[in-house]
């Protein structure tokens, strides 16, 4: 049986007890998991630290560019392996997981060492009487020791989304990756030391949030900052851990996610995007559109035909080229998840598909399977359109008035993405501007620019990373002032 264990100054350790890895698609054993203790966890922020004294703080920044590049190509060594490791843990199907994943995973890397090499230090030249004068420029270290705390949906993308920037700028870091998703991170742990990266600046913990491995490296006086995706919930409890240390935090977090369709749109390719950011990874992206606001002329024409896309959804084994749609995370998430829909029954909702578990080979009936899901009859009202589900459902509901839809939209908790689907061009820019997320799409979904801000507000996060934006988290500024 596999074994993952924690990953502490460039060698692996076993911890002090051990958990399933399960595999969501029919329920089998992926994997026996070492959980870091006390002692695993300080020995991890410890090694960090005193890496941070060693070669790596003395290295230039063309050398560490140079690191980042190799480990982006050992990535791509490493493809196959992690892409295996990556499919057990989530359920995803490999076509998927191996072009958006594992590519985005090498290039996240690739970009930050070119975002890196090119940053410039900001100067000022200050003239303050009697012909004298001042230079000030801003010199940009490392924040110190990194906790990076990255979920289970996108595992390796948002962990490497994290530790490119992290390391780039010359951090050291402690990783904590979901128990639910520890089989991509425990490889990336081999690739770091296979790409030279010096011992203790990556090291990995293993085990769960609250009373485990999470708590206990959040709370670790040795940690200069925490970045972390997943739960609104589980970031407020990283704000409390930090806050005695005013320690700052870097959070993207939740999301309510709406769509908002126009009677003039391009119905063809709103279906198909909708059919992507409603149905993609099944439902379990943080951009994921989970309320849809239809201009009442064409509502049940965008609803016929998006129910009819939901319907030929083929939910299966990843390997099978035919499978577009996975299971959920795991046994707990699917009770959530079905949760969610006898709450939508119960409020009165029309299910316009799906609505339960879905029907898989019995081959499969260990897995954690929901069925693609669409209603109408929901309003702003129900807790089904207020709480987010991370599942593969949405709520349809109609607008007549360009001010009533933005206005729906904007009546959220949360604020990370919405999408505007319109051939007007002023329409599009007027409403993407008036959302209030971190990211609005106009006629597309999930189109990602790495050198642009990323991030949320409200329940969806604190900060922006993306580019240079990652810089202002993960380094710290000193002003130097120069009379001349």
């Amino acid at each position: 049986m596999t074994e993952y264990r924690n990953f502490v100054g460039g060698q692996f350790l076993d911890g002090a007890s051990l958990f399933d890895d399960i595999n969501p698609v029919d329920g089998t054993l992926v994997a026996r998991v070492h959980e870091a203790d006390e002692s695993v966890v300080d020995r991890a922020v410890r090694a960090a630290r005193k890496a941070l004294g060693g070669p790596w703080g003395r290295m230039t920044v063309a050398d560490r560019c140079r690191l980042m590049r190799a480990v982006a190509d050992e990535i791509d060594r490493r493809a196959d392996d992690l892409l295996a490791a990556e499919v057990a843990d989530t359920g995803k199907p490999e076509a998927g997981a191996r072009a958006l994943d594992i590519a985005r995973a090498a290039a996240n890397f690739r970009s930050f060492a070119d975002v890196v090499a090119a940053e410039g230090v900001e100067s000022f030249l200050l003239e303050y009487g009697e012909g004298r004068q001042a230079l000030n420029y801003a010199v940009r270290k490392p924040l110190g020791v990194v906790a990076a705390i990255a979920p289970w949906n996108l595992p390796l993308l948002l962990l490497t989304w994290k530790l490119a920037p992290a390391l780039a700028t010359g951090n050291t870091v402690v990783v904590k990756p979901s128990e639910e998703t520890p089989g991509s991170a425990t490889l990336l742990a081999e690739i770091m030391a296979a790409a030279g990266v010096p011992d203790g600046v990556f090291n990995l913990v293993h085990g769960f949030g609250a009373g485990s491995a999470g708590e206990l490296l959040t709370a670790h006086p040795g940690i200069d900052g925490v970045t972390f995706t997943g739960s609104s919930a589980t970031g407020a409890g990283i704000m409390k851990a930090v806050a005695p240390r005013v320690r700052p935090v870097s959070f993207e977090l939740g999301g309510k996610n709406a769509a908002l369709v126009f009677a003039d749109a391009d119905l063809d390719a709103t279906v198909e995007g909708l059919t992507r950011s409603v149905f993609a990874n099944t439902g379990q992206v943080c951009l994921c559109t989970e309320r849809v606001y239809i201009e009442r002329s064409v509502f049940d024409e965008v609803g016929e035909r998006l129910a009819e896309r939901a319907r030929s959804l083929r939910l299966g084994r990843p390997s099978d080229p035919a499978t577009t749609t996975g299971p959920v995370i795991s046994a707990e998430h699917q009770r959530k998840v079905l949760g969610y829909f006898d709450l939508a029954e119960r409020a009165g909702a029309t299910v316009l598909t799906g609505g339960g578990t879905a029907k898989v080979d019995s081959d499969l009936a260990g897995g954690f399977w929901v069925e693609p899901t669409l209603w109408t009859g929901l309003t702003n009202s129900d807790r089904v359109v207020r709480e987010e589900i991370f599942g593969p459902a949405a709520a349809l509901i109609p607008f007549d008035t360009e001010e009533e839809a933005v206005w729906l939209a904007n009546d959220t908790d949360y604020g990370l993405a919405a999408s505007v689907w319109t051939t007007d061009l002023s329409r599009g820019h007027r409403v993407a501007q008036r959302m209030d997320v971190g990211i609005a799409w106009v006629n597309t979904w999930f189109l990602r620019e790495l050198r642009s801000p990323f991030g949320g507000r409200g329940l969806s996060g604190i900060g922006r990373e993306g580019g240079r934006h990652s810089l202002d988290f993960y380094t710290e500024p000193t002003n130097v002032c120069v009379a001349i």
